[in-house]
């Protein structure tokens, strides 16, 4: 049944429902609000969940229906602009990419939001706009801050959750918290035990060579995983305090991939069935300990960390092919293994004068090792290959800001310098086959004007690094069929970005303009061997993306209805010199959350999100339209209970078009998103004030995946 009649129509209701609210809404008589130091605009009626501050998103987790969802991460993916990937791996904001992360104002990974409750969180803020006081990497910011408390006392939480996608998934946690005096640990532990189900297909055609081939691939996943985390925070004074922490996951999983393929070179005509049976390992520990302390004959806080991570991977793979319908006989046997350590320190020092100035310096050194082991026999030709890649990256950076308010502006300046060093070979190899070492500049500027009480101006500009995460060094290759295999590049460079935005505010409303352009950005990219007949599908760096965005975001409350839209109005052009330009138009992304605020503490939420074709230059997306329901009921003070049916429609659906090396492809993947959940959660006992801080000292924590 096509029902995309259907959810064109709610949504055109919706949408005309909210304006008219608003309409509603907007003759009631309200208090005038008043500016603060951020010129954030305070109502004086009921708090809303989300609100808008300068186009950057601020959503009331702890007295909000959000307080029930059961992890950190479907949290994000029910908030405006923010989209998790299929693997619960990758977190993407519109626009902006990948974001980093902070807990408590300190730096995090996808990894310690895993490990974090989220009866722990207070709020989660979404900054597109973030000061130097951030790392150059940051083009975007989620920012999460938990709740506080200064009483002896205790918390206990249980919670499970229930999920029927195409298969049954079960996630089950402990979370637990005690302080007494002056001392105040945490620990958690989390088992969950997915299924997840994949399905995509691939059709390429290469007309000079004339080659036709076209696969179609499912995987069902058995993942046992395992999140843990345990912290030990000592307030050795009301300036002073002393942190231990360790977090971790172990995630095995085991996966058997079907293939179907057909594969037409000049005259000769292949169809393949392809099976491997496959397990996997992934392991990631994460540990640090951080000093603050108030140096207080010169009034200035200094802040010391050293923070260690390692990241292992290991897959076994055994491949059978049945060609043109004859019988299975054994490829391959793939044994790949990757693993990475990082070792990192800083030191951060604050100064704040008298005159509303604020002075923040400091300094980062980083280094990071990765090995990847290769070892693949093919029974065909009866002979193994074997290598191993060592990589060794160094980073040393060092920052200054200076933040303040001068009569009705506030202002933020920064810089930081960096520098990089890199350097990798093959164990056969008597030269480096990498061998990087530059250093760059990234200047951050901020100003904004307040109008009167309820407008303002806001203007930035920032240079930003992306680097390629860790695990695109490793050699780890997954065979899809005799012709196609997804790879790695470990000559990825990074990207640089120049961003220039201006956001104008009223009330709680805005608009917002966003220029930027990409040196070097990241996409996908085909390589063919014509000796092995093989085509690998990898990353390369492209020469250069440019775009702008305008963003309107457009929350308001009336009654018991509460209500947020947001609309962005994107144009991205992305060019290389080996790839087809077609054509770049504008495209539109849409998201409206409906939250209604039912008697007996029950609360039903309606929110769709989606995307109109877009169009990029090089690559062409298809449309998408997606809607979540979910119903909340509070029973007494202990327990919560949700029941949830996301991806109402079963549209999450991702189809893609480029043309690169001459390679012409069209993509679709089908996203395991439809689901039906039950999420149950008991707690006990109350931590009313806590003081815990923990602040990481990775800042390249978010390449390690």
């Amino acid at each position: 049944m096509n029902y995309l009649p259907l959810k064109l129509l709610i949504s055109i209701l919706l949408f005309c429902l909210s304006f008219f609210a608003n309409a509603q809404a907007q003759n009631e008589t309200t208090k005038d609000s008043i500016s603060n130091q951020l010129n954030e605009v305070v109502i004086s009626r009921e708090k809303k969940t989300i609100t808008n501050l300068n186009g950057n998103i601020k959503v009331d987790v702890a007295n909000s229906v959000y307080s029930t969802i059961p992890n950190p991460i479907d949290l994000l993916s029910k908030l405006p602009s923010v989209q998790i990937s299929d693997d619960r791996e990758n977190i993407s904001i519109v626009g902006k990419g990948n974001p980093l992360i902070y807990i408590d104002g300190q730096k995090g990974t996808i990894n310690d939001l895993n490990a974090l409750s989220v009866a722990d969180i207070k709020t989660i803020e979404i900054i597109k706009n973030p000061s130097s006081k951030y790392e150059a990497e940051g083009r975007a910011v989620i920012l999460i801050t938990r709740k506080w408390s200064k009483k002896d006392s205790f918390k206990t939480e249980i919670s499970e959750v229930a999920s029927f996608k195409r298969n049954y998934n079960n996630y089950l946690g402990f979370n637990s918290s005690f302080k007494k005096d002056k001392i105040e640990w945490k620990a958690n532990f989390n088992y969950n035990r997915r299924n997840p189900w994949e399905n995509h297909s691939l059709e390429y055609e290469m007309p000079k060579a004339s080659i036709i081939s076209n696969y179609d691939v499912t995987a069902n996943s058995n993942v046992k995983e395992y999140v843990f985390g345990g912290s030990v925070f000592y307030k050795i004074n009301e300036d002073d305090y002393l942190s231990v922490n360790i977090n971790g996951k172990m995630r095995n999983d085991t996966f058997d991939i079907n293939t179907f393929t057909f594969n037409q070179n000049q005259n000769q005509i292949n169809n393949i069935l392809t099976f491997s049976e496959n397990s996997s390992s992934k392991n990631f520990i994460n540990s640090f300990i951080n000093y603050s302390k108030k140096i207080k004959a010169i009034d200035t806080k200094m802040f010391i960390g050293f923070q260690g991570s390692n990241y292992n991977q290991h897959l076994l793979s055994l491949v059978q092919n049945n060609f043109n319908d004859t019988a299975f006989e054994f490829s391959q046997n793939r044994d790949q293994k990757f693993n990475v350590d990082v070792l990192s320190g800083r030191i951060d020092l604050e100064k704040k004068f008298k005159n509303d100035l604020n002075w923040e310096y400091g300094a980062l050194y980083l280094v990071a090792k990765s090995k990847s082991d290769y070892d693949v026999f093919d029974y065909e030709n009866n002979q193994s290959t074997t290598f191993e890649y060592y990589f060794k990256e160094a980073n040393s950076a060092a920052y200054s800001q200076l933040s303040g308010k001068i009569k009705k502006v506030n202002f933020s300046v920064g810089l930081r310098v960096e520098n990089t060093n890199v350097t990798g070979k093959y164990s056969n190899e008597s030269s480096d086959l990498v061998d990087k070492n530059y250093t760059n500049l990234f200047p951050k500027v901020q100003f904004s004007f307040s109008l009167d009480s309820v407008k303002s101006i806001n203007v930035d500009y920032s240079k930003s690094i992306s680097r390629p995460n860790y695990s695109s060094l490793s050699m780890i290759a997954a065979y899809i069929n005799p012709y196609f295999i997804y790879g790695n590049n470990i000559n990825l460079g990074p990207t640089f970005m120049d961003v220039l935005s201006a956001t104008f505010q009223y009330h709680d409303k805005s608009v917002k303009l966003t220029i930027y352009e990409n040196k070097n950005p990241i996409y996908q990219d085909f390589v063919f061997d014509k000796e092995t007949n093989v085509m690998t599908f990898t990353s390369k760096n492209f020469k250069k993306e440019s775009g702008y965005n305008i963003e309107f975001t457009l929350p308001f409350k009336y009654k018991f209805w509460e209500n947020t839209n947001s609309l962005i109005f994107a144009t991205n052009k992305i060019e290389d010199d080996l790839a087809l330009f077609n054509s770049s138009k504008t495209y539109l992304y849409y998201y409206s959350n409906n939250t209604f605020n039912l008697p007996k503490d029950f609360t039903f939420v309606l929110s769709f999100w989606g995307s109109t074709k877009q169009k990029e230059g090089v690559f062409e997306r298809g449309a998408m339209l997606i809607f979540d329901l979910s119903l909340a009921k509070k029973l007494g003070k202990n327990w919560n209970c949700v029941l949830s049916y996301n991806d109402l429609f079963k549209n999450m659906i991702y189809t893609e078009k480029f043309t690169i090396n001459a390679i012409s492809s069209k993509v679709r993947y089908l996203g395991d998103a439809n689901e039906i959940s039950i999420a149950v959660r008991y707690s006990f006992g109350k931590v009313k004030d806590s003081e815990f801080k923990q602040k990481s000292v990775n800042e390249s924590e978010n390449r390690i995946r």
